[in-house]
Order: C-alpha cells, then structure tokens, then sequence
C-alpha cells in the first residue's frame, strides 16, 4: 500500500526502493552478457567453448527465455514471442545455441524485447504477487514476484560468469563493460607473471598434500 511522504504529503510507493534494486542488479546483468557478444564474428559467438557446448550467443538465447517466462507466462502475462525451443518435439538444449538461420539480431532482438516485458511485469504487479510456474509440478509452482525476479537476477550473473570466462578464453576480454574490467590493474607482463605465481603455489599445496 502507498504512504505519505511527511515532508511533501505526496504519496509514495515503499516498493519503489526495492524494485529500484532489483532492476538495477538484473539490468547490470543483462547488460554484461551482451557486451560479451561485442567485436566477435558469426562463428565466435556461436561456437562450442566447453565439452557441454556452451557458447555466446547460446546463452543470450536462455536467458530471453528465462524472462519470458519466470517474468511473463508465470504471473499470467504471456509475451507471444515464438520459442520453438519450447514446443512439443523440440530437441532437447534447443534453448542453449542459435541455429545457423537464427541470426544475432533476432536473439539480441529477443532478448530485448524479454527486457522490456519482463521490466513491464516489475513495474506492473506488487512483488509479494503470487504466479504459478507453468513447467513446475502442480502441487509446488506458487512464487511471488520477488521470489521470480531474484531467481532470475541469480541466472543472469550466472550465465554473464559463463560468457566473461568463455571470452576471456576467445581475446583476453574480462568485466562488466568497456570502462569496469572489475580486475586488477596490470599489464601483459604483469599477468603473466601473477599466473606463473599461482602455478607455483598450486604445485607447492599438491607437493605439500
């Protein structure tokens, strides 16, 4: 419920602060994952970096679908964005690499537009709103709002980890964005010098076992 501001007699929203925050941390997220997709080509962001295929532009296309639905079908507000990748027969991880005839901007697209839905969705209901989780079991599916947008906030910083490490490996790129690289200062030399020095600490512990 609204409150009065005592100084204005104004109305205020107490969800207002909160709502800010998880916006923020979630935006921050989505944010840092497109960036990782910056300056590579069509194979770079689609190739398989890991033994379970994870790539860049894979992952963008999970967490379009993540929001769309913890933050859309779950409290009743479907987007109607096509995700083949949810239809009966669809083979299993479709969700997780672009086909050759999805092209990057129709996933970035996508998972804009699941920016500006799910953003919708914060703003539109309270946070302690109850949905139901359509692909969980009947008898446990209930979340709030709250609940939903911090699982999501969790999933994005944790697939935007996997894209930071995946180009680091591809060019040496780290960090959030162009201007907080979020690591030490350093040069080549330097780098090169504290990873020689954790090699050796490594293999000092394992002598030492």
């Amino acid at each position: 419920m609204n409150t009065s501001d005592p100084r204005t007699g104004h109305e205020t929203d107490p969800e207002a602060a909160p709502k800010a925050d998880l916006r923020f941390y979630l935006q921050s997220a989505r944010d840092a994952l497109l960036w990782k997709l910056e300056g590579l080509s069509e194979y770079d962001i689609r190739r398989p970096s890991t033994p379970t295929g994870t790539n860049l532009l894979g992952l963008v296309k999970h967490t379009a679908g993540v929001e769309l639905g913890y933050l859309g079908d779950t409290f009743g507000r479907p987007s109607g964005e096509a995700q083949p990748w949810l239809e009966d027969g669809a083979e299993a991880n479709a969700d997780m690499w672009a086909t050759a005839d999805e092209s990057r901007e129709h996933i970035v697209g996508l998972y804009r537009r699941a920016w500006a839905h799910a953003d919708a969705t914060i703003d539109a209901l309270a946070l302690d709103t109850v949905g139901r989780v359509p692909w969980w079991p009947s008898e446990r599916n209930e979340v709030t709002l709250h609940h939903a947008v911090v699982r999501v906030i969790a999933d994005t910083h944790r697939h935007a980890g996997h894209a930071d490490i995946v180009r680091e490996l591809m060019d040496g790129s780290v960090g959030m964005d162009k201007t907080n690289g979020s690591v030490a200062p350093g040069d080549t030399a330097w780098w090169e010098e504290y990873r020689s020095r954790l090699e050796r600490a490594a293999r000092e512990a394992e002598r030492g076992v």
